[in-house]
């Protein structure tokens, strides 16, 4: 096979092949292993398969492409861009997008090799055209230019020739092209901007990061919807953080919550806003964030004792969010009441909501609820178990009537919140003192898939593994749910069937 595939091979080198050989040829590269096309291949050979991409037959250049991705994957990156650098210049220029995806891919190969790279870097009109697919039609081109840029940005050179040549330039009018294609550009810049401290300075003097910011204390409300999600990405690394707080952002998005009480249009940006405060919370302090902006946590409260759907789904995110920390949960107990009360509705909610917002709300409840071992403190313990009873008045069989209804995503949801609070004493009282609970903990027959099969799996490796479950549960029922435990998730008993003469 790896003969008449040289064979091939050499046709094309020598006149151009028909399509019919060019057909055969893809065909017989499948069988052949990369380290035997190494061998047979030459310069000549790829040379020609590219010369052939330049007619104007789109079943010849689909064709040739397939035998390319082929022959290319079997090269070596640095190999391919030290013999094929025009090829890749003119697949990046071509105007069929299946050639640009596949020579946009190389590049990707030749970024991730650190001697390739350094190839490329001494190519700036390569670079140039890289950033120009940037303002491509085709999305899969554009995030395929972002990646490896972002991939050659990550060296001390790379950096170097992005920021501080021509190409910023060229960056800068690629982002003119149109909307869609300057937040590409932004998020080519946070991505950058997140590696490190170092790479964050270059982006900022280019003077790129200072334009998002602008746009996201703008005017338009639409700007501000899609650039307040890439500064929340760039405020996920502390150097980000601790750039957007000297830039004076944070403050600037928190007067823009409190201005958005007057803006008949705010619906559109604040749920991003209060999500940006939400991840600022947990990744920094959630004590610290909510004292000093405490327009977040009322802003967030007032969301979720709306009646708009879309703000209760934020709001319950957001919650569930912040009280994933021991600490975020004591934020939100010192609200007293209020939250109690919040609680109630969440757990209404759960059960009548349409299922997206309820299974959002299950989400948040498990979270809100979950305390590990290592933190189950007297007061920490009677919160949870204050907040469980908080969220109805028989908040165990709320649950347990979610859970076994027929829709496998609100069934699993259930189990989280059961998985959550399996750890607790006074949630193993409950579930022992509640009529029949624990045979459907351990009835395997109500799982119906494997996502339920694994859930119901989660919440008996919980109570297991809990110190208090032999003691409270007793012996019979804790030897029960070892048993299950080490069956595993998708046990089934086997059940033997006798053949009786006669029967049909």
């Amino acid at each position: 096979m790896a003969e008449a595939v040289a064979e091939l091979l050499e046709r094309a080198a020598r006149r151009g092949a028909p399509l019919e050989e060019l057909r055969a040829l893809r065909l017989a590269l499948q069988a052949v292993p990369p380290a035997a096309l190494r061998a047979r291949l030459s310069d000549d050979h790829l040379g020609a398969l590219f010369a052939l991409l330049s007619v104007n037959d789109r079943e010849q250049v689909s064709t040739c492409v397939s035998i390319l991705e082929r022959l290319l994957q079997a090269l070596d990156p640095l190999y391919i861009i030290q013999n094929l650098k025009e090829e890749l210049q003119k697949g990046l220029f071509h105007p069929d997008d299946s050639v640009k995806i596949l020579t946009i891919s190389q590049i990707g190969r030749i970024v991730e090799n650190s001697d390739a790279v350094r190839e490329i870097l001494n190519s700036p009109e390569l670079l140039r055209q890289i950033i120009n697919c940037i303002g491509g039609e085709k999305i899969a081109v554009a995030k395929e230019a972002i990646k490896s840029l972002s991939r050659i940005a990550q060296t001390q050179e790379g950096l170097e020739a992005l920021f501080v040549s021509s190409l910023l330039s060229d960056l800068k009018n690629v982002m003119a092209t149109n909307d869609v294609v300057r937040y590409r550009v932004y998020e080519l810049i946070v991505e950058i901007s997140s590696v490190s401290a170092d790479s964050l300075s270059y982006c900022a003097n280019s003077g790129l990061i200072s334009d998002l910011i602008g746009e996201l204390t703008g005017d338009d409300v639409l700007v501000r919807a899609t650039c307040i999600e890439m500064v929340t990405s760039l405020a996920h690394t502390p150097h980000g953080r601790q750039y957007l707080a000297q830039q004076g952002v944070i403050d600037k998005i928190s007067n823009i919550i409190i201005g958005a009480e007057s803006d008949p249009f705010s619906g559109f940006y604040l749920p991003g806003f209060v999500k940006f405060f939400g991840n600022l919370a947990i990744v920094d302090s959630p004590q610290q964030i909510c004292e000093r902006y405490p327009v977040f946590m009322e802003k967030v409260f007032e969301m979720a004792e709306s009646h708009d759907p879309t703000m209760i789904g934020v709001a319950v995110d957001t919650l569930g969010i912040l009280g994933s920390t021991v600490e975020g949960k004591q934020v939100l107990q010192k609200t007293r009441s209020r939250f109690q009360n919040l609680l109630n509705k969440i757990g209404h909610q759960a059960k009548n909501a349409p299922t997206e917002l309820r299974l959002r709300c299950l989400d948040a409840i498990s979270s809100l609820l979950y305390l590990p071992p290592e933190q189950q403190t007297e007061d920490l313990l009677t919160m949870t178990e204050s907040w469980f009873t908080s969220l109805s008045s028989q908040p165990l069989e709320l649950f347990r009537s979610i859970s076994t209804q027929p829709f496998p995503d609100l069934h699993c949801g259930a189990l989280r919140v059961f998985t959550a609070i399996a750890n607790q004493p006074w949630a193993q009282k409950l579930m022992l003192n509640s009529p029949g609970f624990v045979e459907y903990i351990v009835d395997r027959s109500v799982e119906p898939d494997k996502a339920s099969k694994d859930a119901k799996y989660e919440l008996v490796k919980a109570l297991v593994n809990s110190k208090t479950i032999a003691e409270i549960f007793g012996n019979q029922y804790y030897l029960r749910l070892r048993a299950y435990l080490r069956e595993g998730p998708y046990y089934a008993k086997a059940v033997s069937t006798t053949a009786v003469e006669g029967a049909e």
